[in-house]
């Protein structure tokens, strides 16, 4: 079984999936938002082809710590997934400057900004997913 590492926006959400054996994270697609049914749908369609077992989504704390409108539209999301597949573990996972390490990466290995802003996403994605499996690998 895989999992999945999601970083949720407004406009985006992007998606990373583990390998089978859960040591490291792909980054996958960008999801471009239209409506919650119909990112509920697409993210049922890669569950299912990937065989995921659990989610992981990047909760984005503020420096202090603490949740603010970034984060709880993230917990409100993942609420939504968790009703909608029981069968699934649903995690957060500390995202905190998921995005700066995503720019930085593309920057550093020289992707045009329009690019750029194609795939961070899913770079923050999978950034978000591999931090997740290297805690798993620590316990």
């Amino acid at each position: 079984m895989r999992i999945l590492g999601l970083d949720v926006g407004d406009k985006t959400i992007g998606v990373a999936v583990s390998d089978a054996l859960q040591i490291t994270a792909q980054a996958l697609e960008v999801i471009r938002r239209t409506s919650l049914a119909r990112d509920i749908e697409r993210l049922r369609q890669i569950i299912m082809e990937h065989e995921v077992s659990t989610v992981v989504v990047g909760l984005p704390k503020n420096m202090n710590g603490t949740v603010g409108p970034r984060g709880e539209l993230a917990q409100r999301f993942a609420h939504c997934l968790a009703a909608t597949f029981p069968e699934l573990q649903i995690a957060f996972w500390d995202e905190r400057l998921s995005t700066v390490a995503s720019e930085k990466l593309l920057v550093a290995a020289d992707v045009s900004r329009a690019k750029r802003k194609q795939v961070i996403d899913k770079m923050a994605a999978a950034i978000i997913l591999q931090g997740f499996l290297d805690a798993q690998k620590r316990r």
